[in-house]
Parts: C-alpha cells; structure tokens; sequence
C-alpha cells in the first residue's frame, strides 16, 4: 500500500511516498480501507522536529492520526456488523491507503455525510464539542476564538452561534475575516492590526466570558487581560511555535480558569460520543466543516507546505483513494 513518510525531521520535503505491506488486523481491531486523512497544523510541527518534550515521534514515521473510510476486514473477536461500514477513527499513521483501529473506537459514518467532511470532523469536530463543554459556554457568553479561520476555529465559530453566544472571532486578511462572518460570528477582528486587543475589546463589550486560544504564542498571552473576571480561558493551539505563555497570577487574582492541550484529551468512550454528536451536527446540515484544499496522498509534501503557507482557508485533507 502506499504511505506518505517522514524519513527525517525537517521541511515539507522530507514526507516522501513509500509502499508499506498492508496492515493486518489484530483481535479487536479492524482494517480501514481509508478514503481520506485528516490533517492538522500540529503535524507540521512534529515533522519540523517540535514538540520533543510533549510528543515522542522518531523518524521514519507515517504522520496523520484521524481518517475516515471504509471497514475492510475484522480481526478476531469483532463483530461482524462493522464489515463494509462507513467509519471514521483515530489510527496511528493516517497518511496510508489502509490503517488499523480499535473497533471501540470507531465512529459510524452517517448517511449523508461525505467521506472529506468525516475526515475533516474525525479529530477537530471531538476537540471543538469538548471545548465547548469544558468550558461551559451557554447562551449569552461573550467568546473570543483566536485562529478562528482555521479547521477548528471555522467549527468553533458556528458551534459557538448556535449556542446563542456573541462570538468574535479573531483571524488575519480580508478572506478570513469574511469567512468567519459568513459562519455566523458577531464580529471579527483582523490580528495583523497593531491594536487588535483593543478592537477586540470593543467588539466584545469590555471583556470575554470564554476565550478559545487556537494559535498560542503572543497572541494568545495578549488575549489573557481580555478574559472577564470569572472567565474561562483554553490554550489549546501552539501554531505560533509555542502554546500561549499566561500570566497564571493574574489569572487566579481574577478567578479566570485555565485550561490547557491536556484539558482536550479524551477517553476512547468520550472521543466515539464527540465525534458521533458532530457528524450528526453536519448531516443534519447544522455543521459545515471548511476544506479549503484536498491533496492526493502522494502529494502529502505539498499539503504540509499548504499548511504553514498559512494561504488556505480551513483544512487540508488528504484525498487517499485519489
């Protein structure tokens, strides 16, 4: 089967194609016949060579974590319901036309919802859902969501809409900012603009009930005196190179909660339950996931280098049948 490898940490290069003998399924486990591969900013970062202390990933590696295709075979022990079944899961290596997952693990496609918008839902629809209930946003909630163009903000953004919250969201040029009206936001704030806290300020009304940091970095620490006394603040992105660096005393002087990436890590249980109310949200039409490009898999170099360019609006998914 081909695969998309990173045979060494460095650019977008060094993700190279290579045939890999299938996979077989152990007990419990299943063999997906995958037709798309979530993407996500983190991979770049880990194939750069970051994130060392948080994530253990030695070269050669197949990157990727999410897919959504097609239940090919069933190791011992697994119900023969999940034969042919449209699925999405975790897996470890998605950038390959086959993959192995837990069959608790899996997730029914729904009639309806297109393989690319599974796959583009398998990871940030779970994370986008669990935010939102980590952090109690309820109707009425002023919310600020930084990187609010991306694959998670767009779903953040409409997520957050439907709540009845007045949501800013936070993004960079003209296009994203449109987008992100368009997907229901209040207000939307231009970051490349020097007093963008400011502006944000005003847009919220003084300050946030819940802020969404998906970028980190500066921006994300310069979004922190925007939280409402009370508020509750997720760092959960480190696009910028690094996740947000909090003044953690300021915060406990205000009674703000922080929460951080480990507060976005799920149980297998939790992630299924996750994942299964957002495909639901989408084929009933209440959810569009945004991809904003779709790269065959032997192109995989040139998704990661779509990514960092920064250029495209959403995600970039991996067309693998292609």
């Amino acid at each position: 089967m081909l695969t998309a490898q990173v045979k060494e940490f460095g650019g977008p290069e060094v993700l190279v194609p290579v045939e890999a003998p299938d996979p077989e399924p152990g007990p419990g486990e299943v063999l997906i016949e995958v037709s798309h591969a979530d993407t996500i900013y983190l991979e770049t970062q880990l194939r750069a060579g970051w994130g060392g202390e948080y994530f253990t990933v030695t070269p050669p590696y197949v990157p990727g974590g999410g897919v959504a295709g097609t239940v090919r075979d069933l190791g011992p022990g697994v119900e023969e319901r999940w034969r042919g079944r449209r699925v999405a899961a975790f897996v470890d290596g998605s950038y390959a036309e086959r993959a192995l997952a837990p069959a608790d693990a899996l997730t029914a496609v729904p009639d309806g919802l297109a393989p690319r918008a599974a796959a583009a839902l398998v990871h940030d629809g779970v994370t986008a859902l669990g935010l939102l209930e980590r952090t109690a946003l309820a109707a009425g909630d002023r919310v600020l969501i930084l990187g609010a163009s991306g694959g998670m903000g767009t779903l953040l953004v409409q997520l957050a809409h439907a709540r009845g919250a007045r949501v800013v969201a936070a993004a960079r040029g003209t296009e994203k900012l449109a987008l992100v009206r368009r997907l229901g936001a209040d207000e939307a704030v231009d970051v490349g603009a020097p007093d963008w806290p400011e502006r944000a300020r005003r847009a919220l009304g003084g300050a946030a009930d819940v802020v969404l940091d998906g970028v980190g970095g500066s921006l994300g620490a310069a979004a922190l005196p925007l939280t409402a006394p009370g508020g509750r603040f997720s760092a959960h992105g480190a696009p910028t190179g690094g996740f947000a660096d909090l003044d953690r005393a300021d915060a406990a002087r205000r009674g703000i909660t922080l929460y951080g990436i480990a507060d976005a890590r799920y149980p297998v249980a939790e992630i299924v339950r996750l994942r299964a109310a957002a495909f639901a949200e989408a084929a009933a039409g209440r959810l569009t996931p945004v991809v904003g490009a779709e790269v065959p898999l032997a192109e995989a170099a040139r998704a990661h280098a779509l990514i960092e360019g920064r250029g495209v609006v959403g995600k970039v998914v991996l067309d693998v049948r292609g």
